[in-house]
């Protein structure tokens, strides 16, 4: 074959095939796509010495480096770790950009550095550096779907930002608009639809879209029956049983949430999740097995490195002796922990936070009591238990105006739980007409379900004005996580 020939045979062959480059740049050879695999199951112990053997040219393998520095990063929240290896996001992204720029693989594996390092940096409370991250690789991942449409990795990880920025609250869009940031939450689920057939994203993509639907959106009962289906199929993934038991104890299916982690898989291999005790305890107390409860709650502070929920877990410990009707004295040291620990970063943090404050200033009363088993009940779909602390009470033998917002409020939750909207509705009604003039949280929070109440009734009219009036409440300590809700309930309508 003539040297002319050839050349023309393989210009024909590039512009056939747009992922055709420089085929050594990006290589998933089967040992970085077992790796890769491992690393999702939050198995890490074989991936260093695997690493080691394979090219550091290939932009795969330096993929695969970052993405175990992440896992490390999040799951230890270990502050001298990050401050050690933090360096590593610039001479990764520098690596890979000069790496073939004619492979889609090029801007996606860029645009996943800057997206760990977005996660690594929120959890160590650098938010400012982790949202240029975002935007850069949000512009790396939309050049990407201009010049290679059909390319599925892409997709994964757009289609959560397009997400984001689709749940921005309206006040706040415009600084979307400025920094060329453009998406919608509809566009982003077709887009991590897309992506969940991709051979290499497509399990992170259906996560992904699962933990949206339950952070985000709503969490349906189809949604839930995916999500089992999901856990069950990959009985040694850690991963999936840790998000599988946070989405539903976020959902309120604190039993259900708790079975995923008793049934969790073990051994020397896995990445240590000190999280899970936290979350165990969680579930404990809202069982009201405050015991069991403290055991899993000292576990963690045992064993934990980090600077997030440590204020969460010494208020879970008063919470613990408190519930359990123990003298005051020897709760009140807890507290004390809660104001000088770890930071505010997380909202469970600041509600630890805001609680120790306002009761080692004034005290609470024994109605607060029975109004926090009745929250924790309930917040865990315990709510037999939660309806059998409120029912000897009415609105009139609570004092303040914040302790019937919140007796009103946990009522209309417990039958909203209990699949009784339109028993809900008046308590919700009231809580949030009592909440209104001080802006108290329990009005964000009773308008938003509210909203998703007339939502389910198809009554389009009510839904928005509750969506809306929930986004209006203008501080209380979950706006983040109120507004994303109410805006992209709006979004859905």
């Amino acid at each position: 074959m003539s040297t002319y020939r050839f050349a023309l045979i393989t210009a024909l062959l590039l512009l056939l095939n747009p992922f055709v480059g420089r085929a050594q740049d990006f290589v998933w050879t089967p040992e970085l796509q077992r790796t890769y695999g491992d690393l999702q199951k939050l198995i890490v112990q074989p991936a260093q010495p695997i690493l080691s053997t394979e090219s550091t040219r290939n932009g795969v393998r330096i993929f695969v480096d970052d993405y175990t520095d992440m896992l490390l990063l999040v799951t230890s929240d270990d502050d001298r770790l990050f401050a050690s290896i933090s360096d590593r996001e610039d001479e990764r992204l520098e690596a890979l950009k000069r790496l073939d720029d004619a492979s889609p693989w090029q801007r996606v594996l860029m645009a996943e550095v800057r997206l760990h390092w977005a996660f690594v940096k929120l959890k160590f409370g650098k938010e400012v550096s982790a949202s240029w991250d975002v935007i850069r690789a949000y512009k790396l991942l939309a050049e990407n779907k201009k010049r290679f449409p059909a390319f599925l990795p892409t997709y994964k990880s757009l289609g959560t930002l397009h997400v984001m920025i689709g749940s921005v609250p309206d006040s706040y869009s415009w600084v979307a608009n400025l920094l060329g940031l453009h998406g919608n939450i509809q566009q982003g689920q077709q887009e991590l639809q897309r992506a969940q057939a991709d051979a290499t994203f497509g399990l992170e993509a259906q996560l992904i879209d699962l933990m949206i639907r339950a952070y985000v959106i709503k969490f349906t009962d189809a949604d839930r029956k995916t999500l089992h289906r999901l856990v069950s199929a990959h009985p040694d993934n850690l991963l999936l049983h840790f998000f599988g038991a946070t989405i539903e104890q976020k959902s309120g299916h604190g039993e259900q949430a708790l079975a995923y982690l008793l049934s969790r898989p073990y051994g020397k291999s896995y990445l240590p999740l000190p999280v899970i005790e936290n979350i165990l305890g969680d579930i404990y107390l809202q069982k009201g097995e405050y015991t069991t409860a403290t055991t899993h709650f000292q576990q963690f502070l045992a064993t934990y490195k980090g600077r997030n929920f440590l204020k969460d877990s010494y208020y879970k410990l008063f919470l613990c002796h408190w519930l359990a009707g123990q003298p005051d004295a020897p709760s009140r040291p807890f507290l004390r922990k809660v104001i000088t620990v770890g930071r505010t970063t997380v909202e469970s943090d600041k509600a630890a936070q805001k609680f120790a404050e306002f009761y080692l200033a004034k005290g609470a009363s024994a109605n607060q009591k029975v109004l926090m088993r009745a929250r924790l009940a309930s917040d865990g779909g315990f709510t037999d238990s939660a309806l059998a602390y409120l029912r000897p009470y009415t609105e009139a033998r609570f004092s303040t105006v914040a302790e019937k917002a919140e007796y009103t409020y946990r009522m209309g939750r417990i039958f909203q739980r209990r699949n009784n909207p339109d028993a809900a509705i008046p308590w919700l009604t009231r809580a949030l007409a009592l909440s209104d003039p001080d802006q108290l949280s329990f009005g964000a929070t009773a308008a938003l379900q509210l909203g998703y109440i007339y939502q389910q009734k198809n009554d389009r009219t009510r839904a928005r004005s509750f969506f809306q009036k929930a986004i209006s409440f203008k501080r209380h300590e979950y706006k983040n996580s109120v507004d994303n809700k109410a805006k992209a309930g709006l979004s859905g309508l």
